[in-house]
């Protein structure tokens, strides 16, 4: 594989990681706890399917 390929597509990994995480902490910081489960499986939800597990 070439070198430059290999570095764009981890940084475009390591660019989604870092936005769905962050995603993740603003929707879990303003929420109550009677709703953090939702959020939570919203978020695995998504992950899923950026993982193509859907």
């Amino acid at each position: 594989m070439n070198p430059e390929l290999a570095w764009l597509i981890g940084i475009v990994a390591v660019v989604i990681i870092v936005a769905v995480a962050a995603v993740a902490r603003f929707a879990l910081s303003g929420t109550q706890s009677e709703h953090r489960a939702a959020v939570l499986s919203g978020v695995a939800e998504v992950v899923r399917a950026i993982r193509g597990k859907r």
